[in-house]
């Protein structure tokens, strides 16, 4: 059975920058959770971020990729250089991913380390920009297909690719 790695806070866990969760009411979700088959997981908790935090962006709306090449930092709305939290976030969620034999992620969109699509461009002003967050990049990179919580259909599309 292929395993789903998927933001805990999509999973109603109290993880987020503002101590809130996200949670999703999708009956996917519901169903691959009875099924055994997702892996929650938080990477700004577990790169050692506490909950409630400062909101993080990635500076000047560079992308995950930036990050993991050492050309732009992740700030906190405080002025705090967590670059290096989200960095180690994003390294536990691979190797999460990895032993679980993970190939497929649901993750939050819009956030700096989960966004697939789209994060927040580094002013602080609530403004998007296309791009990945520091962990669905790295995933991305090791092979890891990254769907947000809004493209389940798609996930679900992919995950019979997968077990086909």
């Amino acid at each position: 059975m292929e395993r789903i790695l998927v933001s805990a806070c999509l999973m109603g866990r109290r993880v987020r920058y503002d101590g809130g969760a996200k949670t999703s009411a999708d009956a996917r979700l519901a169903e691959w959770r009875d099924e055994g088959r997702l892996v929650p997981f938080c990477p700004e908790v577990e790169g050692g971020l506490p909950t409630p935090r400062p909101a993080a962006e990635l500076e000047g709306g560079a992308g995950g990729a930036a990050v993991l090449a050492g050309a732009a930092r992740v700030l906190a709305a405080d002025g705090s250089d967590v670059t290096a939290e989200f960095l180690s976030g994003a390294q536990a969620a691979l190797a999460v991913a990895r032993s679980f034999g993970v190939r497929l992620a649901v993750l939050k969109e819009g956030s700096p380390s989960c966004g697939a699509l789209a994060i927040y461009d580094g002013t602080f002003q609530g403004r998007r920009t296309p791009g990945q967050g520091v962990t669905a990049a790295l995933l991305e990179a090791n092979g890891i297909r990254v769907f947000t919580e809004d493209h389940l259909a798609e996930a679900a599309d992919h995950l019979r690719v997968l077990e086909s």
